[in-house]
């Protein structure tokens, strides 16, 4: 990575970090791929695109907002009430996949970000 460069400046900052929540959220609310995980949300995926925004923008060496309004992300946690196995995680995957592939970036750090998420994901699971 280059030395003055985050993540988040390389993701094009705020609005590239948003450009990557919306996609993510607008695939799980249209495709048939993620219906699973869809059914996990509320009726409007608002609050929960808001969350991932801040907290990515945070993650990726951005402004620290939603440990700033929130505290410390305590993921697992806050997806204890979730049923979460493999097919919920490989639905997460999915769209955020497409939604990484779908951004311009650097192939590095697509691929840095991919596995980062994909081990975040696979994190998250509570259930065989």
């Amino acid at each position: 990575m280059p030395d003055a460069a985050t993540p988040y400046d390389l993701l094009g900052g705020d609005a590239g970090i948003r450009g990557i929540v919306d996609r993510f959220y607008d695939l799980m609310d249209t495709a048939p791929e993620a219906a699973t995980i869809r059914r996990l949300h509320a009726a409007s995926l608002k609050a929960s695109r808001d969350k991932l925004y801040l907290y990515l923008m945070g993650w990726t060496g951005g402004p620290p907002i939603y440990v700033e309004q929130r505290g410390h992300p305590r993921l697992r946690m806050r997806h204890l009430p979730f049923s979460i196995g493999d097919r919920e995680r490989d639905e997460w995957i999915w769209c955020m996949d497409r939604s990484l592939d779908e951004h311009e970036m650097p192939d590095w750090l697509r691929s840095d970000l991919k596995d980062k998420l994909h081990a975040l994901a696979d994190h998250m699971r509570n259930r065989e």
